[in-house]
């Protein structure tokens, strides 16, 4: 570790705190309905979408809104598939794609329709222009905007007192694109391709070597692309090589912009609560518990990354792990990124994340398998953090033998019910795909490695598939019937299955009455729950996941510590 490489990582801290407030304010406006800066030019659009679909913007019991949210989302896995499977036959195809497989096509719709974007294919080999717009592309702003819209109708769950509706998802959806994710992305793009990033539909292009060979060199609506693959924490990349590719980050302005573009809405969404329940305090706890639980990651990776590998030094070759990183970023950026990107539900990669150390590696396995709650997908992040402090003040509540009560509502039976399911249906996805994995050859025969790091090649998958991130340790072949199909199961049940509990919760909370604070009442705005929620966090984490995990990452840094190799 190097004091520059920590410049670099606490001046990205500081910049993304100085956004929360400012963009917190302005989500705030956009979901109450009040005016904002862009509603002179984006009210009668929004009101002409509502007459247009006869959606209306009528308010929701949480049955409607789930059942809203599940047929939109199923609309969209059906569009993506079809688009890949006819893409021989359709236009915008100037590299002649052929119809993608059928196994490969539902793996790639549930992906992005879940917000998680595995590829098990190379983006520029594999699909069109017209699927990567109109299927890919389009996705990645409507899995963003549900991730949103199921954030507010919990938020709202927190903020009204004996109601019976949690909004309505057609306008949550609808504003959250409209308001938020396309301008955003407008901006973006247009800065992105000041910084050289490729965005036409011209055909790819053809260049001679220094060798005198021909070389084919693949261009295509990436600026676009990247925008909302950040914003909207997708993370699927238009190059197989993803932000590492120099087309999709060209240099460290554009992979600043990057990573504060992955943190920023999921930052700003815990400001907005704040605002929305009449205490921002309540927000900056949240925000510090998972900037507790960040920096601890970054630390970490960040030192293992920068130490090395012992097997290496025992060459006596000196030095931090440069293996599979970008030398225009270095290991600080690269292992900030990684932090970032599996903190958050994006999956986008600077670096290759199977070339980081045993334990470097192990971080980005740490923050999936906690729920991605560190900051967090838009809005996912949100709601899963959530999750946790009805479990944290519960426990507060058990300590002190008082009924549990979160910001005046009393927390009953059913609420934690719904939390624990909404929490263990994530290690129920990953640990029994990865379980039977390991066990069928087929499965096992994917695998690059042999030894613990096979092991986390495949834990790895089913890992980043539940948690809805998308990214990979790049040993293991995905793109396999087996693969294909059980990924696709496991991002869909790592979705809906947060989603309608979530959605239980947020009706059962706003019918209930608001109770006066007392003297008795657990404070849920100062350090000691903020110390409370991150060891709640890390204790049930470690009950559900920590045992498979360190069969892989810890086994593999002993070995290598030891001079070992397998």
């Amino acid at each position: 570790m190097t004091i520059n490489g920590w410049i670099q990582i606490l001046l990205y801290c500081g910049i993304l705190v100085l956004l929360v407030k400012p963009l917190g304010g302005y989500m705030h406006r956009v979901f109450t309905g009040d005016r904002t800066l862009l509603s002179p030019v984006l009210g009668p659009v929004e009101r002409g979408l509502y007459r247009l679909a006869g959606t209306g913007d009528h308010e929701q019991h949480w049955t409607g809104y789930a059942a809203a949210m599940l047929f939109f989302n199923l609309a969209g896995f059906l569009a993506l598939y079809f688009l890949q499977r006819l893409q021989g036959g359709l236009p915008y195809n100037p590299a002649g794609m052929s119809a993608v497989e059928p196994g490969l096509a539902f793996n790639t719709a549930a992906s992005f329709m879940t917000n998680t974007n595995w590829q098990n294919y190379g983006g520029e080999s594999t699909m069109s222009y017209l699927v990567q717009m109109a299927g890919l592309t389009v996705q990645n702003f409507l899995s963003a905007a549900t991730g949103i819209a199921i954030a507010m109708a919990l938020i709202r769950g927190f903020a009204r007192a004996s109601g019976k509706s949690i909004g309505n998802f057609w306008v949550d959806m609808t504003r959250a694109t409209l308001y938020v994710l396309l301008p955003l992305c407008v901006v973006l793009t247009l800065v992105y391709v000041w910084l050289g990033m490729p965005q036409t539909l011209g055909a790819y292009v053809g260049a001679t070597t220094l060798e005198g060979a021909q070389q084919t060199i693949a261009v295509g609506p990436v600026a676009s692309q990247v925008a909302i693959k950040m914003l909207g924490t997708n993370g699927g990349g238009f190059f197989n090589a993803n932000a590492a590719h120099p087309f999709e980050n060209p240099d460290a302005i554009s992979n600043l912009i990057q990573m504060l573009s992955i943190f920023a809405i999921g930052a700003a969404l815990t400001n907005v609560f704040g605002r929305m329940v009449g205490n921002q305090r309540q927000g900056w706890a949240i925000l510090a518990a998972m900037g507790v639980l960040f920096i601890a990651g970054v630390t970490v990776c960040y030192w293992a990354e920068g130490a090395g590998n012992p097997l290496v030094h025992a060459l006596g070759i000196e030095g931090g792990n440069m293996e599979g990183k970008e030398t225009r970023f270095g290991i600080a950026l690269s292992a900030l990124f990684a932090v970032i990107t599996t903190a958050a539900s994006c999956g986008a990669v600077n670096a290759m994340h199977d070339s980081f150390t045993a334990l470097g590696g192990m971080i980005p396995l740490i923050n999936m398998q906690l729920g991605e709650v560190i900051v967090g997908g838009v809005g996912a992040g949100f709601y899963g953090m959530l999750m946790f402090i009805l479990i944290a003040v519960f426990v507060a509540g058990l300590m002190v033998g008082r009924t549990p009560e979160y910001l005046g509502k009393k927390i009953e039976a059913k609420e934690v019910k719904m939390a624990m399911l909404a929490i263990l249906c994530l290690p129920l996805a990953m640990l029994v795909f990865t379980a039977i994995a390991v066990v069928l050859p087929s499965a096992v025969a994917s695998i690059a490695n042999g030894g613990p790091h096979g092991f986390s090649e495949i834990l790895y998958a089913y890992t980043s598939a539940a948690a809805n991130n998308g990214s990979a340790f790049g040993g293991l072949t995905g793109n396999t019937p087996w693969y294909n199909i059980t990924l696709g199961v496991g991002m869909l049940m790592g979705r809906f299955l947060v989603i309608i509990p979530a959605l239980a919760i947020a009706g059962s909370l706003a019918a209930k009455k608001t109770v006066p604070a007392s003297a008795g009442t657990f404070p849920t705005d100062g350090p000691l729950f903020v110390g409370l929620l991150v060891g709640v966090i890390v204790i049930v984490g470690g009950l559900t996941f920590f045992p498979a995990l360190a069969v892989g990452p810890i086994v593999e840094h002993l070995a290598a510590i030891h001079g070992q190799t397998f």
